[in-house]
């Protein structure tokens, strides 16, 4: 059998990096939900381990003789894990979308010779690998990445599914939006910059300006750069209503003689809603656009991703694109192609070619197909 992996978290996401890698590794599946660790229990040969990872002791515990490890659970949890992690001394690559700012344990990871690839998803993840392949190339002026992932069947009132932490996706609706403008800063509201866009298989979407840079606004010095989220049109306003009547705070309000967090009442009412069902299909969409000087000749790429939910495994599209970028990079540390210590983002994994074409490789042998529509 390969190497070692424990995968903190057997959600969706999770079940489907465990199903992939356990063809080729002894793998370790951990999750406190009774649901997740039967799903994955039934997976041959995987070891499935209830606990509760909000327990830095439990995960030492974990992944004490494990060789690499992969962070798949919500962004609450993600930092603090991610640091647990970093302490012991194991590699990890890491999809859990947390609010802190990574780069604070870059210095704990180089002093422990640890490797952390984090935001490993699709975007962040794979976006961040495709331009940092680009602008290790070409001197790039602008960059935009237009994402989303959406239910394929459209139900009233939601019009949408969550196939990751229902909290982490009401957190992009919270979270202030960080984009770059003529070199400059710009902060704006999340929610903002509503525009209406055509993608060719899907029809008129609604973007929306989201913090989905992240660790880009640091590592690349482009003067350009923004994310855009996709959704089916009238999501903005609705979920506008929701956040400024209050349902998403934080904030313990009085109701009768108890006192509730609205988010706590919220989620119970609308997680539910939002749940996948059993081969419920989705779709995750991706446009990609880089433009920039080579040797002083304008150049322009553009990338375009769509991809649907495969029923002969009943994977979710968004499974599929986050799952299979987290395994190909992880394939990419246990051969030793990948060695870079410290906090890493993906932009850094994709700048070698050999790198860049192995994981655009891996994703098209599990049918997740990248397209070059203009260079």
């Amino acid at each position: 059998m390969g190497k070692k992996i424990v995968v903190l978290g057997a959600g969706l996401v999770g079940k489907t990096m465990i199903a992939d890698l356990n063809n080729t590794h002894d793998v370790t599946a951990v999750d406190v939900d009774n649901r997740a660790i039967k799903m994955v229990s039934e997976i041959a040969g995987v070891k499935a381990v209830k606990a509760d990872l909000s327990d830095p002791q439990i995960i030492r515990k974990v992944i004490k003789d494990c060789d690499i490890v992969i962070g798949a659970i919500p962004g609450f949890m993600g930092f603090a894990t991610l640091k647990t992690v970093i302490e012991i001394g194991k590699d990890i690559v890491d999809i859990s979308f947390f609010p802190e700012d990574v780069f604070v344990l870059d210095e704990l990871a180089k002093k422990n010779n640890v490797t952390a690839v984090v935001d490993c998803g699709v975007a962040p993840g794979m976006s961040n690998i495709i331009l940092g392949y680009y602008n290790a190339r070409m001197a790039v002026n602008a960059f935009e990445c237009l994402v989303g992932g959406l239910p394929i069947k459209r139900e009233w009132p939601w019009e949408y599914k969550a196939v990751f932490s229902p909290l982490d996706v009401i957190e992009e609706y919270l979270r202030p939006a960080r984009f770059v403008l003529n070199g400059q800063l710009v902060t704006k509201e999340a929610l903002s910059g509503a525009e209406l866009v055509e993608f060719e298989e899907l029809g008129t979407l609604e973007a929306l300006n989201s913090d989905g840079l992240r660790s880009l606004l640091k590592t690349m010095d482009i003067p350009n750069m923004i994310e855009k989220t996709m959704r089916y049109p009238g999501t903005i306003e609705y979920v506008k209503v929701l956040r400024d009547t209050g349902f998403f705070s934080y904030d313990l309000i009085n109701v009768g003689d108890k006192q509730i967090r609205p988010i706590d009442l919220t989620a119970e009412l609308l997680f539910p809603k939002w749940k996948m069902g059993p081969g419920e299909a989705d779709v995750t969409a991706m446009k990609l656009s880089i433009t920039g000087k080579v040797d002083g000749q304008d150049k322009t790429v553009v990338y375009k991703l769509v991809d649907r939910f495969d029923p002969s495994t009943n994977t979710s599209s968004m499974a599929r694109t986050t799952g299979y970028t987290c395994t190909a990079v992880v394939q990419l540390l246990l051969s030793g192609k990948y060695s870079r210590t410290g906090i890493s983002p993906p932009e850094y994994v994709g700048t070698t070619e050999e790198n860049f074409q192995f994981i655009l490789n891996y994703l098209k042998d599990r049918g997740v197909i990248y397209k070059v529509i203009a260079e």
